[in-house]
């Protein structure tokens, strides 16, 4: 029998999970409260909501006495979403997705529980991504909506630098914030120029950052990179929910891979530069081999952009074509210049390094180490 021209054909799947815990939040309880209505245990519940769990038919039973969903249609979205998934594994970027996805390191930080491990890999890396269709996966992930910037020496791979994006999404939808003033965050952005150069650990100042910058409407984290992941900093926009009349947020996110305040700042200011320059659209992210997405020479452009602003705007170019012109390689000459320009010398060494003028084993000490604590991420 031929399939009609106008029969809806959905590439996406809706978890069952989702319209559980839907159900769950009308009723106004918790996921343990629902379980022992239903008399199911604590751990299927938290299972079925986290997208790998399956609604067999006791279980469809019980939530149709607690939801009023009949149990057949609990059964017919519990078979539609497991018959899309194995769709799904046969599409092979989703099933490369899958097999490269960092679930052991997610259940070390505690993002996973250990019991995921167990789950089918599609629907646990789906799942934590929040996306259900490949198309969704393209827009949010894909090289036309994810701007990479080059470092040709680093080593990195796409699904590592997703999860820590992906992390960096889950804290930013918690963060309530107002609405972005572009005026508001410039100020912030003086005011944290002079931070860099308090006495305060790094941990503190950027606290002390993330606190100006709520208040200007951009979201500033701090999130430990995964494995492979070799980007030092990320700038995009969280989009608004009009249905909960949320406007869209910006949001800086790093990762201190150096754990140093030369590249902190660096990563922090040009992160800020796309924030304030470029497009809403784009996903942009600095530090990222050549080799893992194809620049366009837009993009290029656009990371050159934010680079010469970061770098202006910590040191004006007249000042610093002045000091590197003469600069003879001493520990002194930097934290005389720092000083006068108010600023943490380490930015200046990075930035020497940067540019040749410093081999990369000269004058480190001057640059502040970053210590991770559980409150870092």
């Amino acid at each position: 029998m031929a399939t009609p021209a106008n029969t809806f054909m959905p590439t996406y799947a809706v978890p069952t999970g989702w319209v559980l815990q839907d159900h769950i939040e009308a009723l106004g309880i918790s996921p343990l409260e629902f379980s022992h209505r239903c008399q199911c245990p604590p751990e299927l519940i938290s299972d079925i909501i986290s997208g790998f769990g399956v609604i067999d038919s006791k279980a469809a039973i019980a939530f149709g006495r607690e939801t009023g969903l009949n149990e057949g249609l609990w059964l017919r979205m519990e078979k539609s979403f497991r018959s899309k998934l194995a769709e799904f594994r046969e599409n092979s970027v989703l099933a490369q997705w899958a097999r490269e996805f960092p679930a052991k390191e997610l259940v070390k930080r505690g993002v996973l529980s250990e019991r995921s491990l167990e789950a089918e890999p599609m629907a646990r890396m789906m799942s934590f991504y929040n996306f259900w269709s490949p198309e969704e996966r393209e827009e949010r992930y894909g090289p036309k909506f994810v701007a990479y910037g080059s470092a040709p020496n680093l080593e990195t791979n796409q699904q590592a630098v997703a999860a820590w994006l992906r992390l960096g999404e889950i804290q930013a939808e918690k963060t309530e914030c107002p609405k972005y003033g572009k005026a508001k965050f410039r100020k912030s952005l003086i005011r944290v120029r002079e931070l860099t150069s308090s006495q305060q650990s790094l941990s503190e100042l950027l606290e002390e950052a993330r606190g100006l910058f709520l208040g200007s409407g951009v979201v500033l984290l701090l999130i430990e990179p995964l494995s492979g992941a070799a980007a030092g900093s990320a700038a995009w926009w969280l989009p608004e929910d009009r249905f909960m009349g949320i406007p869209a947020k910006p949001v800086i996110q790093l990762n201190a891979r150096h754990k140093t305040d030369a590249s902190l700042w660096h990563s922090l200011f040009h992160a800020a530069a796309h924030i304030l320059m470029h497009g809403r659209r784009r996903v942009f992210v600095d530090a990222i081999p050549n080799e893992v997405v194809k620049g366009e020479a837009t993009e290029q452009n656009e990371e050159e952009q934010a680079d010469a602003w970061a770098e202006d705007f910590l040191v004006p170019c007249s000042d610093w074509n002045t000091f590197a012109g003469t600069f003879l390689g001493s520990a002194g000459e930097v934290r005389h210049f720092a000083a006068k320009q108010g600023i943490a010398p380490g930015i200046i060494v990075g930035r020497l390094q940067r540019e040749g003028i410093l081999d990369w084993n000269r004058l480190n000490s001057l640059k502040r180490k970053l210590v991770w604590t559980e409150s870092s991420d």
